[in-house]
């Protein structure tokens, strides 16, 4: 008779976590990448320093 621990044994560790992790760090990466291009096109006379501020002040409203 099993007791109830052989079929959990079998499973990764934490896969799940991990899963989530790596789809909201590509989530994260889509964002930054759409935001630049919204950004490059609605302001194309913006120096990259302004177009860099303003990427690092989307990215920590991303937290």
């Amino acid at each position: 008779m099993s007791d109830g621990n052989y079929n959990r044994n079998l499973l990764p560790y934490k896969d799940y976590q991990s899963g989530v992790r790596a789809g909201r760090a590509q989530m994260k990466a889509q964002a930054m990448r759409a935001f630049e291009n919204w950004y490059t096109e609605q302001y194309p006379s913006a120096s990259p320093a302004t177009t860099q501020a303003a990427l690092r002040d989307f990215a920590n409203y991303l937290h």
